[in-house]
């Protein structure tokens, strides 16, 4: 079985406008990143439209409306003073939740040993009804519930390695002990959330705040001490990573100073426990990431290691 590169031309029309962080050369970058000739056996695949129905399972119908209806017919609108959406953002963002149950739909079924879904905009900040964070809705608890629901999933772990806690992940599996949402993060940051005290109802969220100026060995030592040890023990079907690359030490949006080594270590990481509790399922979704050259470097160093399954 292959690693799975899911996109979608859809990502370059979601228009956020001059100067926005969150722009489409993102996708640019990565899209020539992989076409190394050591990323020749990647299998690639456009993502499908978006689902309704997945959505469904996260957000409420009013909101996923609402979203739907504020799509400008021209020109572009704020949702809040990072989110834009332009006349065919909704599009892209369909795509994005395509993306993300058929990647998770490919390794459930075996047609893939992992998948890397390339898509934008983002989503770990998007709450139950609420965008925020260049976020609409969000892909990997998206990703999760289909996993549970179309797939028979008892237990998905979400692992965020984004400089910027994942708050709409924390929010929307608060109270669910099915799933377990573990994060390391700058803080304090954007958007102010993610202390070592937030731990779910069921003790399902755990936290590992790293500080300003925190470099690989600070965020390894995080990792081996706090987060995989708690998603080893919870024993996953499956592994779904926000995998945002904007701790890299390059990055204007945040100050901590990971190297690309650093994400290829936890994607091995994770690797080796879903290797043994999930045989193997991996559904890696991109977040963040901003420097353009350390975020594409970031971004094929945690493809090769993926593929190295």
């Amino acid at each position: 079985m292959t690693t799975l590169f899911l996109s979608h031309s859809s990502v370059f029309d979601h228009d956020t406008g001059p100067g926005h962080p969150e722009r489409p050369d993102r996708i640019r970058v990565i899209t020539e990143a992989l076409e190394h000739a050591r990323f020749a056996a990647l299998n690639r695949a456009d993502a499908p439209g978006v689902d309704r129905l997945a959505i469904l399972r996260v957000h409420p119908a009013h909101y996923v409306d609402a979203i739907e209806a504020a799509t400008p017919a021209r020109g572009r609108v704020l949702l809040d003073p990072d989110t834009v959406m332009s006349a065919q953002s909704f599009d892209a963002i369909g795509h994005c939740v395509g993306a993300a149950t058929a990647a998770v739909d490919e390794v459930m079924r075996g047609g893939a040993k992992n998948t890397f879904v390339a898509m934008r905009p983002p989503g770990h900040h998007a709450g139950i009804a609420s965008p925020m964070g260049f976020c609409f809705f969000n892909n990997a608890a998206i990703a999760a519930r289909h996993a549970q629901a179309a797939h028979g999933a008892e237990r998905v772990a979400i692992l965020d390695f984004d400089v910027h806690h994942g708050n709409g992940t924390q929010e929307i599996f608060w109270s669910d002990r099915s799933v377990l949402y573990a994060s390391t993060h700058q803080m304090p940051l954007f958007p102010g959330t993610g202390g070592r005290d937030e731990c779910g109802e069921h003790d399902n969220i755990v936290n590992a705040p790293l500080a300003a100026g925190d470099d690989g060995a600070v965020f390894r030592a995080a990792m081996e001490a706090v987060l995989l040890p708690r998603v080893k023990s919870f024993r996953p079907d499956l592994i779904v990573i926000s995998a945002g690359f904007d701790a890299h030490r390059l990055d204007p949006l945040g100050s901590l100073n990971l190297v690309e080594a650093d994400f290829a270590w936890a994607t091995e990481r994770l690797m080796e426990i879903a290797e043994k509790h999930a045989k193997g399922r991996i559904v890696s979704v991109l977040e963040g990431g901003y420097h353009l050259e350390g975020f594409a470097r970031s971004v094929a160093a945690h493809v090769e290691t993926l593929m190295g399954a």
